[in-house]
């Protein structure tokens, strides 16, 4: 498929942000990309026409309950079929944040036997119990199933932001063991918060942000192609986006977030 033929769809509740931020660097990437509202999609039953799937950062429907279920819920019931169907044929599901959330909580992710009928992981309450919006180091550790991150050198560290209040990775207590060697078996394990040095957090706050179990800041499905992940790759596409970019003079022309979007890209470029 040729770059400029390429849609995407970035989907919107109330409480949802950073959607015209992923819209703008999709764009810059040469595709079409279109910021619609979840209940337009469901009505039109358009989701088929579009070729990629963001479900963006923010705090939907206030994350009443806790962050991502009610909009879960409302694809869930809605919008599932289509959704079911649209990743089955391939196509790239990215969630971002509070994108993650509610791919966790549709049980899309890890969906270690495919999609779980109950959620398998959580995002719970940053162990800080605070809100944490800092930049973060992230090394890549996916041996090659998640297409979105293959132009990223395995074991290369790159910098991203995060902006959550509840973004600690978990899994249920007496499964720990048992689902952390799934997602190493089925190389699901993409992104890991690390220290300056490169070593892994460890739980070392605020290297690892939110006390994330096994310092997990993104995995993919079995089959690679639904991505969620907590730090905002939008939010570090320009050089200008960086925190210390006035240290180096003038600031990059793109930032590490760009290697993530891109690759979804050219994913979509080589597959259909």
């Amino acid at each position: 498929m040729r770059r400029s033929e390429i849609r995407v769809l970035i989907l919107r509740v109330g409480g949802t942000n950073c959607d015209r931020e992923t819209a703008l660097a999709f764009r810059d990437l040469g595709v079409e990309a279109e910021v619609v509202h979840t209940h337009r999609v469901i009505r039109e039953g358009s989701l088929p026409d579009y070729d990629v799937l963001v479900f963006p950062g923010g705090f939907s429907y206030g994350d009443y309950v806790r962050s991502g279920v009610i909009w879960a819920k409302l694809v869930e019931a809605y919008l599932l079929e289509d959704l079911m169907r649209f990743v089955e044929e391939g196509h790239p599901v990215i969630g971002i944040c509070n994108g993650f959330q509610l791919l966790v909580e549709l049980g899309l992710l890890p969906g270690f036997e495919g999609r779980s009928p109950y959620p398998e992981a959580a995002l719970a309450t940053n162990a800080s119990n605070v809100y944490e919006c800092r930049w973060v180091r992230l090394k890549n550790v996916n041996r090659g199933n998640c297409p979105f991150t293959r132009s990223i050198p395995r074991e290369a560290i790159i910098r991203m932001p995060v902006a959550h209040g509840e973004g600690r990775f978990l899994f249920p207590r007496e499964w720990e063991e048992e689902y952390l060697e799934r997602l190493y078996e089925k190389d699901q394990l993409v992104l890991r918060y690390v220290k300056p040095d490169g070593s892994f957090a460890e739980g070392e706050y605020p290297h690892n942000p939110n006390g994330s179990f096994h310092d997990i800041a993104g995995i993919c499905s079995p089959e690679g192609n639904v991505f969620g992940l907590m730090p905002h790759p939008e939010r570090a596409y320009y050089g200008w986006q960086l925190p210390d970019w006035t240290r180096m003079g003038r600031p990059p022309e793109y930032g590490d977030g760009r290697l993530i979007l891109e690759g979804i890209v050219e994913y979509v470029e080589r597959r259909f």
